[in-house]
């Protein structure tokens, strides 16, 4: 029947994918792409809708094929041309294949999944999509994208409060429903936050289903875990791990976050630093530390220009107040939008301090990320004062920033200021250009010898050779 069922679908030219335990592919898909997302990086993507044939069968969807964000707009294009206006982004903190495979139905364990309303979801819908590997960076910039698409602002919703809201099917609507995954020291934790979830997914779904208003809905998640693995799975390991210590894991604090509606402006660094007179200060526990006291007053954000301001007290004896300057402008030459780090100012005694920071740059979609952000020479000079010799310094380690497309709290694909062309990368290319002249100068000397064309014979007079060429 299922064989039948398929080929029925293929004929019609949908897409229209079963639940998730019916699938016999789908364990060897998700065994290899969740091999792969260890090195690669990519995040699970399953989209459905109330209207038919908005996806036609995906000829890429192979063992360990990895969707790039190219053909993952080829995906979305004709659901949000020809699909419902009402759109529903279920963006969790993390997922992986590896939450299908060790808590979905896939082995025929359906009463013990932890999926039952995305699986009831996607087979009760005329048409689906499941893409096992999403490229990550493709991932997480869905939200721009389908903002862009729609002509809509995303909203973001809580799945108690959904009936309250009022949707029009005639105009488009970007509804977005953040899913906490939050691992713990308990050996169910992480298949009960995924159950949790579901039970969001399946709230928010009868809601629309009450009320019928037609939709399309998409899963994924903002980034990858790196372990979403049960202790009670690892075979033969429990008694060890029961055995073990936990190991203490270092204190990481939260970026920096100004929000007016919505997060705006992210900013984080392992160590903050600033000198005056050659006096240093770590301000990273004063800003990332205790949130709740930092004063964030005169920051603003609109979509050209950001600025993040941080005003600490009784600093060097006085109030000191750093400035973040963002520009996101517009180059036809790369067709896209980029971010400039325009200045820090520093702010004291009525006198301020400028540094020239137009070297922490990115496209706008993506966060930037740098070891150091440094005016010390020793650490990139990044920063460049506006006046020398200049009374501050200032460093950061390890350093995040971002002001635009900004989706919850966690920062976008990161465009590094490290460069292409290492040390590493530099002896390489020497040492073959260095092996290629030998080599090529080798061929050229063999190529030129000459081998005599004459040669002595018995029966008449002898050879006289002068001269070998």
């Amino acid at each position: 029947m299922m064989a039948a069922t398929a080929v029925d679908r293929v004929r019609a030219g949908m897409r229209r994918a079963p639940a998730l335990w019916q699938m016999p592919w789908l364990p060897l898909v998700m065994v290899v792409a969740a091999a792969a997302a260890a090195s690669e990086q990519q995040v699970p993507l399953v989209l459905w809708s109330s209207d038919r044939d908005l996806w036609a069968p995906a000829a890429d969807t192979h063992e360990g094929h990895i969707t790039s964000d190219m053909q993952l707009s080829t995906y979305l294009d004709p659901a949000l041309e020809l699909g419902p206006r009402n759109v529903l982004l279920f963006l969790q903190d993390k997922l992986s294949i590896e939450d299908f495979t060790a808590y979905g139905g896939v082995f025929g364990n359906k009463q013990d999944s932890a999926f039952s309303n995305l699986e009831n979801a996607l087979a009760l819908a005329p048409s689906s999509l499941v893409l096992p590997a999403v490229d990550w960076y493709a991932a997480s910039t869905l939200t721009s994208y389908l903002q862009e698409k729609l002509g809509a602002s995303a909203l973001h919703v809580d799945p108690a409060a959904l009936r309250g809201l009022k949707l029009n099917a005639s105009l488009p609507a970007l509804l977005l429903v953040r899913l906490p995954y939050t691992a713990s020291p308990g050996l169910m934790a992480p298949k009960e936050a995924l159950a949790g979830n579901d039970e969001a997914i399946g709230q928010v779904l009868s809601t629309l289903k009450s009320e019928g208003v037609p939709y399309t809905a998409a899963l994924t998640a903002v980034r990858p875990p790196r372990v979403a693995r049960d202790v009670a799975l690892v075979a033969g390991g429990l008694g060890r791990q029961l055995l073990q210590r936990q190991s203490a894991s270092p204190t990481t604090f939260s970026p920096v976050s100004y929000n007016d509606t919505a997060p705006r402006i992210l900013f984080w660094a392992q160590n903050f630093s600033v000198a005056y007179r050659d006096h240093w200060k770590d301000l990273t526990s004063l800003t990332f530390g205790d949130q709740d006291r930092l004063n964030l007053t005169g920051s603003f954000w609109n979509d050209s220009v950001a600025r993040l301001v941080l005003t600490y007290e009784q600093l060097f004896g006085t109030t000191v107040t750093f400035r973040f300057i963002l520009a996101n402008r517009f180059y036809p030459v790369s067709a896209r939008h980029w971010f400039t780090l325009e200045r820090l100012e520093i702010h004291s005694n009525g006198s301020v301090a400028y540094f020239n920071a137009s070297q922490v740059t990115g496209p706008s979609i993506y966060s930037f990320h740098c070891e150091y952000v440094s005016s010390l020479n020793k650490n990139g000079n990044l920063l460049v004062p506006g006046t020398q010799p200049s009374l501050w310094q200032i460093t950061f380690q390890d350093f995040q920033i971002q002001a635009f497309n900004v989706t919850g709290e966690q920062f976008s694909y990161a465009s590094d200021c490290a460069g292409f062309f290492s040390p590493g990368i530099w002896m390489g290319l020497l040492t073959s250009l260095f092996m290629l002249f030998i080599f090529t100068y080798g061929l050229h000397m063999i190529l030129s010898l000459k081998t005599m064309d004459r040669f002595d014979d018995h029966k008449g007079p002898t050879i006289a050779l002068t001269q070998i060429v």
